[in-house]
């Protein structure tokens, strides 16, 4: 079996799914949780554009037929059919342990929670401290929340040991280089943790759709030399780009949180160059995050895909496990 770290952990329990039916409520139209990032427009825009894009999928994983689900479409608006969906999720819920022996199950080491999103970061050091073993926690912090955010930081790392900052700047409306973020950089590289940026398109319609792009890692790299970076997601669809700048940057990494592996290998889909350069010169860069339920699929089937990927043996190991373990400190 082989062992694994994942980057991007879904949590399947009751107050995570509590937390992701709350942010379905119509009166928001959006997922968004942070300040400056409410949404504007008709019902749909925004957020809950991803309805439009990967509902059906969403609508197979709570055992929802296509046909009910395009009835339901008809019926109830998106923001609507979005909280019923987020709502029939929440009945598959189990407790924290119960998911500690599925990842048993799986050859999950360790899994990263924080970096998809949760309730809270008091909920992410609550569930670091009832496995310490098991949950690495990575801090959600405002780059509009200043100096209170750089503190808050500090106390999540000393205080309750997480051990990480993630953002996306898809959410907070501005780009990963822009000034507002530099003093939680800056904390970062201080505190010694890496720092995990959402690095891909949104689908979300309210905003620009290349808030994530890796060009912005550029200029956090080069004026922070000393700080980690996990660029998440990927990439896509710079993924050229992104593997550039990881042979480019010393400390920059790269996970591929909330892609289906299988498709890495498929000739169009723009995954070619995290393949090729994955599997040779950047193999030691390249980390996986498997974000089971924001895919609909379970760790067993994401692990197999993974180990079916035309890469060296050595490679895999590396993006399962070697490589996560270096960059968070696992011993």
């Amino acid at each position: 079996m082989a062992r694994v770290i994942d980057l991007e952990c879904d949590l399947p329990t009751p107050e995570a799914y509590e937390f992701r039916a709350q942010q379905s409520k119509p009166v928001l139209g959006s997922g968004d949780t942070f300040r400056g990032t409410e949404a504007r427009g008709a019902s749909g825009h925004g957020m809950v554009n991803y309805l439009n894009i990967f509902g059906p999928g969403y609508a197979a994983e709570v055992g929802m037929s296509r046909e009910e689900f395009d009835a339901k479409r008809q019926q109830l608006g998106p923001d609507e059919l979005m909280a019923e969906l987020r709502r029939r999720m929440a009945e598959k819920a189990i407790s924290l342990s119960d998911f500690v022996k599925l990842m048993d199950q799986a050859g999950v080491a360790r899994a990263v929670v924080g970096t998809a999103q949760q309730p809270s970061n008091t909920y992410v050091a609550e569930v670091v401290r009832a496995h310490p073993d098991r949950f690495i926690g990575f801090a959600r912090i405002s780059p509009w929340d200043g100096m209170a955010g750089v503190r808050e930081l500090e106390r999540l790392v000393r205080e309750d040991g997480l051990r990480g900052l993630a953002m996306a700047a898809f959410r907070e409306r501005i780009p990963a280089n822009d000034r507002r973020y530099y003093p939680l950089y800056a904390k970062c590289v201080e505190l010694g943790i890496p720092v995990r940026l959402y690095s891909s398109m949104s689908y979300a319609t309210d905003r620009a759709y290349d808030l994530g792009h890796p060009r912005a890692l550029d200029d956090v790299a080069c004026d922070f030399p000393e700080l980690t970076i996990i660029a998440g997601l990927g990439g896509w669809p710079w993924v050229p780009e992104m593997m550039a700048l990881v042979r480019r940057h010393p400390n920059l990494y790269v996970d591929t949180a909330a892609h289906r592996p299988r498709h890495f290998a498929t000739r169009g889909s723009g995954w070619e160059m995290l393949l090729q350069f994955g599997n040779t010169i950047s193999q030691d860069k390249v980390m996986v995050g498997l974000s089971w339920l924001t895919v609909g699929q379970p760790y067993e089937t994401l692990i197999g895909e993974i180990l079916a990927l035309p890469l060296k043996d050595s490679v895999k190991e590396k993006w399962l496990y070697h490589n996560a373990a270096r960059v968070l400190g696992v011993g």
